[in-house]
């Protein structure tokens, strides 16, 4: 595919693991495996977009150099998430000879905590049958949801949320090559809707490199479908100053004219709750009811009623704690 058609997450995935950004002491671990030539069963756990995969396909590729597409293979759970999956497919890459000079396969399982428990129990007598021709690197969001007896044959590594820092230096670096110019507000805009995914900045800065050459802080909003910080405050404003009316307008025109996600507007009116000087108590009230809220959409209650309740609540606490 022509280089100017490639989707940009593909296209700048680092080769090797110093290229990886924002998980530093990781990578020194990940390393330091690769110059002794061995490797346990891993576990690498942490949020979406913050390199777990990546970590997996540059170790594989450093291990095993021009070997590493024979002696490496990446599996997706959620896919097929049964016993017969861990019974054929797996086993029979497990079980097979390494190639070339390798002394042992990879085999890399994505969204393991998708398995089911059967499924993980068979992985378990897997993973012990043969952890001499085959090591596993299991990646999950959640490992909580991943058996205690495959988390203990594991080395875990837990991937943290990119920083700031981690994601402008990315972006600047895919700018430069790119030839775009970024406003200091765009840059500020791509890492509040990251949120530390580094998926979510890259493809952001994609989609308005699509648009024009100078990107701002209007644009990233528009293309991600967010609301501006300034616009969460305002509503939260209006809300705690009891003018319901006026909350209820900006929220319809959040939702309806400018198409936020009401799941997305819960979530950026938490972050900007948390951030919000005001009295401990309303606060930890609304947060209660942001809490209400979310879990109320996520059983399927209808979004349009439950968001103008939350802004009423809001109002009713604000009023209350005068």
């Amino acid at each position: 595919m022509d280089d100017t058609h490639t989707i940009w997450i593909e296209k700048y995935r680092p080769s090797r693991l110093a290229d990886i950004v924002g998980q530093d002491e990781i990578v020194e671990r990940l390393s330091s495996y690769v110059k002794t030539g061995n490797l346990p069963h891993l576990l690498f756990t942490g949020s979406a977009g913050v390199g777990k995969t990546t970590a997996a396909v540059t170790m594989a590729r450093e291990f095993f150099k021009d070997s590493w597409q024979m002696n490496f293979r990446e599996m997706n759970a959620s896919d097929e998430r049964g016993i017969d999956v861990v019974r054929n497919q797996i086993k029979q890459f497990a079980r097979t000879t390494p190639l070339g000079d390798a002394t042992f396969k990879i085999l890399f399982l994505d969204e393991a905590d998708a398995l089911t428990t059967d499924a993980q129990s068979a992985l378990r007598r897997t993973m012990e049958t043969y952890a001499q021709t085959c090591r596993f690197i299991l990646s999950c969001n959640y490992s909580s949801k991943i058996i205690d007896p495959i988390q203990s044959r594991c080395a875990i590594y837990r991937f943290k949320p990119l920083g700031a820092d981690a994601v402008k230096e990315e972006v600047r670096n895919i700018a430069g090559k790119e030839g775009l110019n970024i406003t200091a507000g765009a840059m500020d805009a791509i890492v509040y809707i990251a949120q530390g995914d580094m998926r979510k900045a890259i493809n952001a800065l994609q989609g308005g490199a699509i648009m024009s050459t100078t990107i701002d802080e209007k644009m990233i909003y528009a293309i991600t479908s967010t609301a501006r910080p300034d616009e969460i405050n305002e509503l939260l404003g209006l809300s705690l100053a009891g003018d319901f009316d006026g909350a209820e307008s900006l929220l319809n025109q959040l939702l309806h004219e400018r198409g936020i996600a009401p799941n997305e507007l819960i979530n950026q009116c938490y972050r900007a709750l948390v951030k919000r000087d005001m009295d401990r108590t309303l606060k930890v009230q609304l947060i209660d009811h942001i809490g209400e809220t979310d879990f109320r959409l996520s059983e399927g209650a209808n979004s349009d009623i439950q968001l103008e309740a939350l802004i009423a609540r809001f109002v009713l606490a604000a009023q209350k704690g005068k």
